[in-house]
């Protein structure tokens, strides 16, 4: 439900057949709905096109069955207009920043609006042609993003390695290799550049590990700490800081100055490494340890071409050096001081000619992605007015002809209770009398077999069930 389509390929099926409960089977034209899922996805709707056999309902998704006369994109649409999200919103629950649940109960309680059937189709068709139209045009600038923000990767490692404002042909140099990490092809420098290991021109140190106990301890000092969501590709995130309390040995050794540049120890694989440089945007701010801060020493490097360097060239040694987990990858402190780094000539003013001809070429850049970001911004807004246009009934005309909605209203209550008796008559007719023993269409009932007593197991051995799945 989270990618807003149906994916059939991209779930899990039951190996053995014979476990499928026919209940709980997906069917082509199902209407499923995220019952747990995150702030933002959950009752997500999917509209159910092609299906594989055998796939099952989770115990996490909820699946509607409108009546027959309800279109089925109409009501897809409407679980994804702004009332509904809002409805779904206030009656989720859950203890998590994150996370939110909503019962089967508090869903089947929210109210919509119905319009005749034919006005449903009228709204649904004209919803699929602008909404259409919309998502052509978001895939259109999501791409233009992606080709630029990857522009912006060669223009950091050019202007990183002095190439940008090299007239005479890169050289390709290198570095004395080291046992401990994995270095592979070192992009070319400009005449006069060499390389270096980042801890032979910067001090590199950790951050500081939250201890519980401290918080309550008001006899200690507490200050702003970044941590790694304040860390972004080549920019600080300085909108949500958080604050620690610690001893004031640890304020001074970890107090961030301006020029440091701040790095990722943890998360993603190809996120590792990525960081900015510190500004003294905040006062007496230190940092976590799952940042690293490299303060560079005098004069060996301009902390914007360093930076550059490492959101951009670096990437890929950052991903060959760091350590994969089974959810998150890591890199350590003495791999990281062995980072091989550009180092440009020890002529200040050509320094800060490097960093100026840099930082005129990436504002062009940047201010093309923000272009783009502000077009999606404009979809978004767009999609949903359009869909609260569509159920304030205001989208398409209304036809005075059309089958009035309480009728068809009424048509849904009784095909539910049509359902229901046949239920009910399928249950009396396959209960066996307790007299004869037998149904009421004369077939005996089948016999129970006793339980079987469990097999006793070894002590320190635990059991499992008989399912496999398949990805």
């Amino acid at each position: 439900m989270t990618w807003g389509e149906f994916r059939p390929a991209e779930n899990k099926a039951l190996l053995d057949t014979t476990l499928v409960n026919p209940a709980y089977e997906i069917q082509a034209g199902d209407i499923l709905v995220s019952r747990a899922n995150t702030v933002e996805h959950v009752g997500a709707p999917v509209l159910v096109g092609d299906v594989r056999p055998h796939l099952l309902l989770s115990d996490k998704s909820l699946r509607f069955t409108p009546g027959s006369s309800v279109d089925r994109s109409w009501f897809v649409y409407w679980l994804r207009s702004p009332a509904a999200r809002r409805a779904i919103a206030a009656k989720a629950s859950g203890t998590s920043d994150s996370m939110r649940n909503i019962s089967q109960s508090d869903f089947k309680a929210i109210v919509l609006p119905v319009p005749p059937a034919a006005e449903q189709q009228r709204i649904a068709d004209a919803l699929h042609e602008r909404l259409a139209r919309l998502n052509e045009i978001k895939t259109h600038l999501v791409a233009t993003r992606q080709r630029l923000e990857r522009l912006r990767d060669v223009v950091m490692a050019a202007a990183a390695t002095g190439v940008l404002a090299c007239d005479a042909d890169p050289q390709h140099m290198t570095i004395d290799s080291s046992p401990s990490v994995t270095d592979g092809t070192l992009p070319p420098l400009a005449t006069g550049w060499r390389w270096a290991r980042l801890q032979n021109i910067a001090d590199i140190v950790g951050g500081i590990s939250k201890d519980a106990k401290n918080q309550h301890d008001s006899a200690l000092t507490e200050v702003p700490y970044l941590r790694v969501a304040n860390a972004q590709r080549a920019r600080l995130d300085l909108s949500q800081v958080s604050k620690i309390r610690v001893p004031p040995k640890a304020l001074e050794k970890l107090r961030l100055r301006s020029g440091d540049l701040l790095m990722a120890e943890g998360g993603d694989r190809d996120k590792l490494g990525r960081g900015w440089i510190w500004q003294e945007q905040i006062e007496d701010c230190i940092h976590q340890n799952h940042l690293f801060r490299a303060r560079i020493q005098e004069h060996a490097t301009r902390p914007e071409l360093l930076g550059w360097y490492v959101n951009s060239a670096a990437r890929s040694w950052f991903e060959a050096n760091g350590k994969q987990s089974v959810n998150l990858a890591s890199i350590s402190i003495s791999k990281v001081k062995m980072l091989p780094v550009p180092v440009p000539p020890a002529d200040t003013q050509e320094q800060l000619d490097f960093v100026d001809l840099g930082a005129r070429v990436l504002a062009r850049f940047n201010r093309l992605v923000t272009f783009c970001e502000k077009g999606l911004a404009h979809a978004a807004a767009l999609r949903r007015t359009l869909l609260a246009e569509a159920f304030a009934g205001r989208l398409v005309p209304q036809d005075p002809h059309d089958e009035p909605a309480e009728d068809l209203l009424k048509r849904i209550r009784a095909e539910r209770e049509a359902a229901e008796a046949e239920r009910k008559a399928t249950r009396r007719a396959s209960a066996p009398d307790r007299r004869t023993g037998r149904s009421a269409t004369g077939q005996p009932a089948p016999e129970t077999a006793p339980p079987r007593a469990p097999t006793p197991l070894p002590e320190g051995e635990q059991t499992t069930l008989p399912l496999e799945f398949t990805e």
